[in-house]
């Protein structure tokens, strides 16, 4: 006998005569809110399965507590941030979907203190986020930004941009997983040499990529460039600072397309003046959407806001992924990239 209500419910299943019980999630018509853009064929997948999708783009937070209320899921991407209190006014929710990878904007804890399912789209952005990186690196090597805004200000100076290139340099990547071995493949295809620090990666999978695993601070002095692959954690805000800024090469150049925070912008602004290191390539920020860092204003500097997932391939990607996420959370079915489970 199975027992099955809208909501969180109790299953009772015999099984041959045995009664077994398992406590699970079960909504069969629930209402999904979605507060910022997500791929249409995600939300029609949630659609097709009987849910009420209610899109509500551009709310603020007090808006946001009053439109989960009733809610049985939350779409988001990284605007949204979903707090304690907002899952205490989404007392029906039964999952958060944030359509990307980094969740440093849910906290995680709260929602598993609610009993609330916390999942992602881990794998929907990491080509995107290894092309933009090579993206920056090539802009970097080639003052590209630099030469392009000189010119349409209507000055030529080619003397001036003069670039360096990336074959037989050292790439150094900190953080080895899908998105930095992606990084990893495609620099070696530049004749890079690669040295990465990654306390999770195994010394096989190092070997794989074609990469020696070093310390940080042996990275940072062998480094021509340096590219992060890391989430924005406790242990990793302000891992880029002064200190460690300091032991690299003067001509080093470093991306981040990771998180902002895991660089402290304002050392890398006056390690860069001083010429500590070479430059930068930045798209992410300690808060976004800002347009005020000290990085701004120096010419060794080229930036971009936060669109190292920003592809059609990678949206589509994501918003299906998460669409698929949710319909099995309110189905009661296992959830395959639930990160609290």
């Amino acid at each position: 006998m199975n027992s099955w209500v809208s909501g969180r419910v109790f299953v009772v299943t015999s099984t041959h005569g045995i009664p077994t019980h398992s406590v699970g999630y079960y909504v069969c018509m629930a209402r999904v809110l979605v507060t910022e853009e997500i791929a249409a064929d995600g939300l029609e997948r949630l659609r097709a399965a009987g849910h009420d999708v209610d899109v509500q783009i551009g709310l603020n937070e007090a808006d946001i507590l009053n439109a989960i209320v009733g809610a049985q899921a939350l779409i988001i991407r990284s605007a949204t941030t979903v707090t304690a209190e907002m899952l205490d006014a989404g007392s029906d929710l039964v999952i958060v979907g944030r359509a990307g990878i980094g969740l440093d904007n849910v906290d995680v804890a709260a929602a598993t203190e609610r009993g609330v399912m916390v999942a992602n789209a881990p794998l929907s952005n990491a080509v995107t986020a290894a092309e933009h990186t090579m993206a920056l690196l090539l802009a970097q090597a080639r003052n590209i930004a630099q030469a392009h805004a000189a010119l349409v200000d209507g000055r030529w100076e080619r003397s001036k941009w003069n670039g360096v290139e990336l074959a037989e340099k050292t790439l150094g990547i900190i953080g080895l997983g899908n998105i930095g071995g992606l990084v990893a493949k495609r620099a070696a295809a530049f004749d890079m040499n690669l040295v990465a620090y990654d306390p999770f990666v195994s010394d096989e999978r190092a070997t794989e990529l074609n990469v020696d695993l070093v310390s940080l601070e042996e990275l940072m002095a062998a480094s021509d460039f340096v590219t992060l692959h890391l989430a924005r954690t406790p242990d990793t805000i302000g891992l880029i600072n002064a200190e460690l800024l300091a032991k690299a090469k003067p001509d080093m150049r470093i991306v981040n397309v990771a998180r902002g925070g895991i660089i402290i912008e304002q050392d890398l602004a006056d390690a860069i003046a001083a010429g500590t290191i070479g430059g930068a390539a930045i798209d992410v920020f300690a808060q976004e959407p800002t347009t005020e860092s000290p990085l701004f204003s120096l010419p060794q500097v080229t930036v971009t806001p936060h669109l190292g997932a920003s592809t059609t391939e990678a949206q589509l990607k994501a918003g299906v992924t998460i669409g698929e996420q949710v319909e099995l959370a309110l189905a009661g079915q296992p959830v395959p990239f639930a990160v609290n489970v």
